[in-house]
């Protein structure tokens, strides 16, 4: 599945709710069903700056896609993890740096999160490009 269609999944997911207090209950859900975050991995160098809580994000190549794992202390970053997980993990790092993540706005994420959560989201993002960036070169 490219990112594309991921991102209009999640669009077509969230537009079934009406309200934001069910969308943030969905967010909480998606980080309870989250892969379980490898302890191995829960080190500073994998803790994402930018973010209010903590925020653990570990990624890496195999077969020339790259695959994130992440956590939170806190469940609707959590959430938020497991959607940035699910639109990027698996993708080849040009697909992950070609592709705009247009759900974001579109399921009206960002102006829904506090300030802090917002710059938290954006660091994220930052962090999942930069991991691509280093794999594609490698792959040079």
């Amino acid at each position: 599945m490219t990112i594309q269609e991921i991102q209009e999944e999640i669009v077509e997911e969230f537009s079934s709710f009406d309200e934001w207090m069910d969308k943030y209950a969905y967010l909480i859900e998606l980080g309870n069903d989250l892969e379980p975050f490898d302890d191995t991995y829960r080190l500073d160098q994998n803790l994402l700056d930018g973010c209010q809580s903590k925020v653990w994000l570990h990624a890496w190549m195999d077969d020339g896609k790259v695959y994130y794992m992440g956590d939170s202390d806190a469940i609707i970053v959590k959430g938020i993890v497991a959607l940035m997980i699910r639109a990027l993990s698996g993708q080849t790092p040009e697909a992950i740096l070609d592709n705009e993540l247009s759900f974001i706005d579109k399921i009206g994420l960002k102006e829904h999160l506090s300030p802090t959560r917002s710059n938290g989201l954006v660091a994220m993002i930052k962090q999942m490009r930069l991991f691509a960036l280093a794999f594609k070169a490698k792959q040079v």
